[in-house]
């Protein structure tokens, strides 16, 4: 159970959380680290916006919505966000679709990306907007150009109901070894099912088993280099 540095409460809907080596996020749910001990931000630009072909890819396509499985510190959005302030396309906008079954407080939000100065403006206006208390979902307007919308419960009954279609995914669960749900056949189907023509995935991992489910649900699946000596990661698309 974790205590909020900043006024001491416990705060059990974060699913528990330590800080490891100073303000490196832990989920004692999970047993493992929130972003790559190496460099987080390092690792969600070479997996997740390098894996999904962005940010070019805005330049052709000027309404895009990403969708992400674990919203963690919502370093993924704010390093997306930051590279879309830099590459905006003209009339361009970009949707940020997130599910996430335990979402940490602004506070602890704040704590974990202050390690990025980079991010400083985003990591703020995120923390700004930020309900008190997350509720079942949430869309949150920066900008007529950026939206994020949060969905907070288990990945496959908040994502089965979605509406909409991704353009690109972020798989960013836990490790598949410690957190399997995230990583089962049948969410990768609903990713699948919620994924535009021609749309694409990026993942950290490339779990024998979790290839084999993304390609049992219909994707094209690749192992690339992973990030900082990590041997593979995976990437993919729907043909149709």
């Amino acid at each position: 159970m974790n205590r909020n540095k900043d006024d001491g409460r416990e705060n059990p809907a974060n699913g528990g959380i330590e800080w490891h080596a100073g303000d490196m996020p832990y989920s004692t749910a999970f047993g493992d680290h929130f972003y790559s001990l190496a460099d987080g931000r390092a690792e969600c630009d070479y997996v997740f916006l390098k894996g999904n072909g962005l940010p070019e890819r805005w330049q052709e396509q000027k309404r895009f919505t990403i969708a992400e499985l674990g919203f963690g510190t919502g370093l993924n959005f704010c390093e997306t966000w930051r590279q879309w302030s830099t590459r905006w396309p003209a009339d361009g906008q970009l949707r940020f679709v997130s599910f996430e079954k335990y979402p940490l407080s602004g506070c602890e939000i704040g704590r974990a990306l202050d390690a990025w100065p980079e991010l400083a403006g985003f990591s703020r206006s995120l923390v700004a907007h930020w309900p008190e208390e997350a509720p079942a979902s949430v869309r949150i307007d920066f900008s007529d150009d950026i939206a994020l919308e949060l969905h907070v419960g288990d990945a496959l009954p908040c994502l089965a109901p979605w509406a909409d279609t991704a353009d690109a995914w972020f798989l960013d669960g836990f490790a598949p070894a410690r957190n399997p749900d995230m990583w089962s056949e049948t969410l990768m189907r609903e990713v699948f099912n919620h994924t535009a023509p021609g749309g694409s995935f990026a993942t950290y991992t490339a779990a024998g088993w979790v290839r084999r489910n993304l390609e049992s649900a219909g994707f094209i699946v690749e192992k690339k280099k992973g990030h900082a000596g990590k041997r593979d990661m995976s990437v993919g698309r729907r043909a149709s």
